[in-house]
């Protein structure tokens, strides 16, 4: 198990597991965020728009045009945004922080 934690506009925590190979938005939903995923994780929507603590970032795998494409709809978007339906978890990602926007 890969743990992690959620934490929301206000600040306020909730604590996760993860199976390596397991997407962040079924995590999250999982753990009760407000993770949408209107698209089922088919990077048609940004539902699932979460913000990842700079120095996890450099771990994961670049956005690709897709995913960029769709954050450039968020107008809350950062350089630490990422759809959580394209983030698949690793042990490299253990203790991680994302940010809910």
């Amino acid at each position: 198990m890969i743990a992690l934690t959620f934490q929301s506009p206000s600040g306020s925590t909730t604590h996760a597991e993860a199976q390596p190979g397991e997407t962040l938005l079924r995590v999250g939903q999982r753990a009760g965020q407000p993770l949408e995923g209107t698209c089922g994780g088919q990077m048609a929507c940004a539902t699932c728009h979460v913000l990842i603590e700079p120095s996890y970032r450099d771990l994961l795998p670049p956005a690709s045009a897709e995913e960029e494409d769709m954050l450039d709809l968020v107008p809350d978007a950062t350089r630490s945004s990422r759809l959580a339906c394209q983030i698949v978890m690793t042990e490299q990602l253990a203790n991680m922080v994302v940010r809910l926007p």
